[in-house]
């Protein structure tokens, strides 16, 4: 299969005819100058050693040299070779809290910012490992199957937001419940779980669930965010001024950081619980080590078409062809017939 990786450089093609256009008005010149000059009869016998025809081989050199020019400035390729490779890899579900707690500034600047930074973190970390994306407030939404297009993972984490969830809350156990769902395949192996949240849980089941997962062959790791003492829960007024979530009494909504449930549901399953607020780089390493003991799946991929490119033997050939236009005189050989008017 050939291609071209810059077909809009073939345009350069259209100095062709531009070229021989003016070489045909500037021959036509030349001719009607001869004529003007004497009998082109009499000055063909001035000019014996004269080649008309060296004139246009050189002239159609050149325009080959440049549509050799052209085609090399295109980069033909060739190659589309479909390789085949084998690589080892744990699948990894990544569920994110999005809630409006998570919205409490007890951890700088945010506690969604200091989660959304530590998620893009842990997708760069795991490169190695087949991810995909939960988003769950209220309820569970799948962002991403489990997929290598980790752009598109990262994608989808710049842009949560709790107002883009009608349902709020906070369900560990949906959550939980998703990933069982959307992980591949019936094997109980190589399958993990990484919930970030606050723990701030509406929904009865978490435990419940993390034991059904287990059983499934999936580990659960909770990384906790935000503070036990907790904090307010900033919200925008009606009026458009700042202020704070407030519960049935009109008094402000603290949120605090459920620790103990993060652990049950991690020790359910069989997992660990993580503090982001030790330090998201410590967190980081711990868990990556976790997911690389794990026990991978071998995987056989296909991979993209390798195409090899030949530009340099269009730029070669025509610089060859270059120096031979540039070597051929427009004369002829002598005829030993020079001068000689009134041979008969």
């Amino acid at each position: 299969m050939v291609r071209l990786e810059y077909i809009e450089h073939l345009y350069a093609l259209l100095l062709i005819p531009v070229l021989a256009i003016f070489f045909l008005l500037a021959w036509r010149a030349r001719k009607k100058a001869i004529e003007r000059f004497g009998n082109i009869s009499l000055v063909k016998q001035l000019m014996p050693q004269l080649s008309h025809y060296r004139h246009f081989f050189k002239f159609g050199t050149l325009l080959f040299i440049v549509a050799l020019l052209a085609v090399g400035w295109a980069n033909p390729q060739y190659g589309a070779k479909l390789k085949k490779f084998k690589r080892k890899s744990v699948d990894v579900f990544i569920a994110f809290d999005v809630s409006q707690s998570m919205m409490a500034e007890d951890i700088s600047p945010s506690r969604l910012d200091r989660a959304r930074r530590f998620a893009q973190n842990l997708v760069q970390g795991l490169r190695s490992e087949r991810l995909g994306l939960i988003f769950f407030a209220g309820n569970a939404y799948l962002q991403s199957p489990i997929t290598t297009d980790y752009n598109a993972i990262n994608l989808a984490l710049r842009s949560a937001d709790p107002n883009s969830i009608l349902n709020q809350g906070t369900s560990i156990a949906d959550a939980i419940q998703l990933a069982q769902e959307s992980f591949e395949g019936n094997d109980k192996s190589h399958k993990a779980l990484i919930v970030i949240t606050d723990g701030e849980n509406h929904e009865e089941g978490a435990i419940n669930n993390a034991e059904s997962a287990r059983q499934d062959g999936i580990f659960i790791y909770t990384i906790g965010v935000g503070t036990p003492q907790g904090s307010f829960i900033p919200v925008r007024e009606n009026n458009g001024q700042g202020g704070y979530k407030r519960d049935k009494s009109g008094e402000p909504v603290n949120s605090r950081l459920n620790e103990d449930l993060l652990k049950e549901v991690a020790q359910a399953g069989d997992g660990a619980y993580f503090n982001l607020s030790v330090g998201s780089d410590k967190v980081l390493e711990v868990l990556k080590e976790r997911i690389d003991s794990m026990e991978k799946r071998t995987l056989e991929q296909r991979t993209f078409e390798e195409y090899e490119s030949s530009f340099q033997w269009f730029v070669g050939i025509a610089i060859l062809l270059l120096l031979l236009e540039f070597l051929l005189p427009y004369r002829k050989k002598k005829t030993g017939r020079e001068g000689k008017l009134f041979d008969v």
